[in-house]
């Protein structure tokens, strides 16, 4: 098989699609340095999303033909349910010489190398605390997609937070878990803040409190090595408060429900993919 290598230093990145997600994706590309802005373009009919774009030099052009053939890679950033569409409109440009990435949720790389007719595709499942430089990510590799091009993409994505590589077969339950996790976690901080109001706290100091207590824990959790079991024991001691809470929370069903939450999200992806 013939081989085109992406020149790492001199690449450029396009995006079709420029909505929330691609904007966050280029953001973190430039604040880290990866590639200058100038090395990546967009098209969109917003003037709104075209402002968002130009607001940190990302160039906007005129076609989603145009992104494509000035760009080395592409990153298809669009709705599932117009995906195939955008691809078969765009596969006559989509030579083996580019590098192509999926961040659709739900579209199979088996469906996207078919519709491009090329299967040097990587897939990648992000999530929304991209916007934040905070994203949890994991990418699959199509058929033709080398390593090389699976650590490009991994140092793309790692700008904007953490990424793993993974089998597609998991990408279900990744979305059940990390793609529709952080709304999990919304409640959660709803819910504690709603505690803390009902303890007599003032409401911006509770919710303060709650969105700052679950940064701080998982980042105990991702940067101390200890299995959360033991982070919670370390908390909790014997007749204290926080025994108290832990057992009304056990009396709840509290593990159960999230889990339930990731398998019903997992099925509910696994249907409409």
């Amino acid at each position: 098989m013939e081989a085109f290598p992406i020149p790492p230093d001199t690449y450029k990145l396009g995006f079709i699609g420029a909505g929330k997600m691609a904007e966050s994706i280029a953001r973190g590309v430039v604040r880290s340095g990866i590639l200058p802005a100038s090395r990546i373009s967009t098209s969109h009919s917003s003037p709104l999303r075209r402002e968002a774009f130009e607001s940190f030099g990302v160039r906007v052009v005129s076609t989603n033909e145009d992104v494509v053939e000035e760009s080395d890679v592409v990153v298809f950033s669009v709705k599932p349910q117009v995906a195939k569409n955008v691809v078969l409109q765009l596969k006559p440009l989509l030579s083996k010489k580019k590098l192509l990435v999926s961040v659709a949720a739900g579209i199979k790389l088996k469906d996207l190398e078919e519709w491009a007719g090329s299967s040097r595709f990587i897939r990648v499942m992000p999530n929304t605390p991209a916007a934040v430089g905070e994203a949890a990510s994991v990418m699959s590799l199509g058929g033709a997609a080398t390593e090389e091009d699976g650590n490009l993409i991994a140092k793309l994505f790692g700008s904007v937070g953490k990424i793993w590589k993974a089998d597609e077969k998991y990408f279900d339950a990744v979305t059940g878990l990390s793609g529709s996790g952080p709304a999990y976690l919304y409640l959660a901080i709803e819910a504690l803040a709603d505690g803390g109001v009902a303890a007599g706290l003032p409401r911006d100091l509770a919710l303060g409190l709650a969105s700052q207590t679950v940064l701080g824990a998982a980042s105990m959790a991702t940067k101390t090595g200890k299995h959360p079991g033991q982070l919670k024991d370390d908390v909790t001691s014997p007749g204290g408060t926080t025994i108290a809470g832990i057992h009304e929370l056990e009396r709840g069903g509290f593990r159960g429900l999230l889990m339930n939450a990731v398998v019903a999200a997992t099925k509910c992806s696994r249907e409409l993919s």
